[in-house]
């Protein structure tokens, strides 16, 4: 559907460096104190800046080139020696946007490799028998890397085990083309969603390997951030992944999947087919050596040929998602895993798509501003509020009419970032997406040159504040498997924490729930936005949710 494409872009919105483990550091030097022993075999690591030990890009399965492009992960080989975990492996294969700039990278170009499943981990020195993290990054599914994320504060300040994991992205980790089914010998070859069962073999090896980090194998809980958050989602829903974690996190998730028709064939909604794909890459009747065999950058260029790489994602393969995809399961009773969930979303998402919006900006270097202040705000806010009300109110309402009742949501309201002239970020970008990451890690080397600016000595007190009350509930939830007392459990109506700093009057429980239809009642009435407008604005909440076309439609006349 077209909207992969929009959420690739919103990994670009800010042309930023997410360098949150700062992948270009000096090589650590090898500390004795992490030499320990895997089902592989040895394994050394170091330790991080802040005292946390700390393994990186450990591989936990097979890599998947050459024939075994397009097929589930194999169990990873014996290490040779000793394994020295100092260097972050690479990222898996994708085109670079404007966040790559900073490490010299121009936009569109195939960076990465197949050889890429590893994890990258972090534990307080002289752990034991700890709750562990399983942290699953964004970037639309075809864009992103574990190195962005340093777990090192939130696995000190929590006590507990942080792992974040790299999976294979785009084309590479979501494709379905009839020829891949043919004499296969492994049921899980005949998937879709490889990326989903790259999760699952992660999983599977922390449940093996969990225990020599100081890691409670049996108590695990996976979260994630937007295209995480997405498959956080699936993993909830997907067979595959039964009893293989204990808790979910999803942060600002999407609910959405593909059917399997669509995906090879395309649709009105959903470009890129797989068979049309092929056809370009491989000929009219590809077999799957034919497949296997194509070069990445034709691959590539294939799903870019429109502009921002557009995949099929989260495909109803019926063997890692059933028929009816996420939303289907969630509102099936078991359909989704019996553990506790939290779910939440940023109450002004959307700014972050709309920031370097040249019909909505104006930018003169680095300088950027509303050119309307009221219809800037207005059209972001509507595409917001739809996200949280998927991500959030129907998923909730939807896994509470099916007896799953450990469900906890949250709003993120932090909207005090600096300013310089004209640029008010906290105008600008607001709670916008992404923006909750470095309160859960308690890390603040996030977003480059922006960090200087989002994050001021002026608003760190409310900041650590509210770090400090947002690391304390996810702590609490891995622990325990439910947050502080404070965080009531959603319910019908809506039951929200609303994370925000004490000067700001959070963290605060607050009551209501988000539909389609209010928004549209809003959206209606909405004064400060054209007619033109208006429908732009109703043209994007139907990119969001096609399946919601006809009433957006009946509601908003264009």
């Amino acid at each position: 559907m077209r909207l992969t494409a929009l959420i690739a872009m919103a990994a670009a919105g800010l042309a930023l460096s997410a360098c949150g483990g700062n992948p270009s550091a000096p090589r650590p030097s090898a500390d004795e104190a992490t030499r320990v022993t895997l089902s592989q075999g040895e394994v050394i690591g170091f330790v991080t800046e802040q005292g946390a030990h700390s393994w990186r890009a450990i591989p936990y399965a097979a890599p998947p080139v050459g024939d075994m492009r397009w097929r589930a992960p194999r169990p990873v080989a014996a290490f040779e020696g000793v394994y020295e975990a100092l260097d972050f492996g690479p990222r898996c294969v994708q085109m670079t946007n404007a966040l790559d700039e900073a490490e010299g990278l121009e936009p569109g170009q195939l960076v990465g490799a197949e050889d890429c499943l590893t994890l990258d981990i972090y534990a307080p020195p002289n752990a034991a028998d700890l709750p562990v993290m399983v942290w699953i990054h964004g970037g639309g599914n075809t864009w992103g890397r574990s190195s962005a994320y340093n777990g090192s504060q939130l696995a000190l300040d929590q006590d507990v085990i942080v792992i974040a994991i790299q999976y294979r992205l785009g084309p590479l980790g979501y494709f379905s083309h009839p020829a891949l089914r043919e004499f296969v010998d492994n049921p899980a070859d005949r998937a879709a969603n490889f990326a989903i069962l790259d999760m699952v073999a992660s999983l599977e090896w922390v449940r093996a390997n969990a225990a020599a980090f100081g890691g409670n194998p049996e108590n695990v809980t996976i979260f994630g951030e937007s295209a995480g958050g997405h498959n956080v989602a699936a993993l909830m829903a997907s067979p595959r992944a039964r009893g293989l974690f204990e808790a979910a996190i999803m942060q600002s998730a999407l609910t959405w999947s593909t059917p399997l028709l669509d995906a090879e064939a395309g649709s009105e909604t959903q470009r890129n087919g797989a068979i049309e794909i092929a056809e370009i890459i491989a000929g009219d009747v590809p077999d799957a050596d034919d497949l296997r065999a194509v070069e990445l950058q034709a691959l590539f260029d294939a799903y870019t040929r429109t502009g921002a790489i557009d995949v099929p994602l989260m495909i109803e393969d019926g063997v890692t998602l059933g028929r009816g995809g996420i939303r289907a399961a969630a509102a099936t009773p078991g359909g989704f895993a019996d553990v506790p969930l939290i779910t939440g979303a940023n109450r002004d998402e959307n700014r972050l798509y709309k920031a370097l919006n040249p019909d909505l900006v104006n930018r003169v270097s680095l300088l950027l501003w509303p050119k309307d202040e009221a219809s800037y705000l207005s059209i972001a806010d509507y595409p917001s509020r739809f996200w949280r009300a998927l991500a959030v109110d129907d998923l909730a309402n939807s896994l509470h009419a099916a007896g799953h009742e450990n469900v906890w949501a949250y709003r993120f309201d932090w909207d005090e970032g600096g300013s310089f002239l004209v640029t008010d970020t906290g105008l600008l970008f607001g709670a916008a997406h992404s923006m909750e990451i470095p309160f859960v890690f308690n890390h603040f080397e996030f977003y480059g040159a922006l960090d200087q600016l989002l994050f001021t000595n002026g608003n760190e007190p409310g900041r650590a504040a509210l770090a400090e009350a947002m690391g304390d509930h996810w702590g609490h939830f891995a622990h325990h498997g439910r947050p502080l007392e404070s965080w009531q459990a959603w319910e019908p109506g809506g039951a929200l924490m609303r994370f925000d700093t004490p000067e700001a009057g959070g963290p605060e429980m607050i009551s209501g729930e988000e539909s389609l239809a209010s928004i549209l009642d809003a959206l209606e009435a909405d004064a400060a936005l054209s007619a033109v407008q208006r429908c732009s604005v109703a043209e994007e909440l139907t990119a969001w949710n096609p399946v919601d076309a006809d009433q957006i439609a009946a509601r908003i006349s264009c």
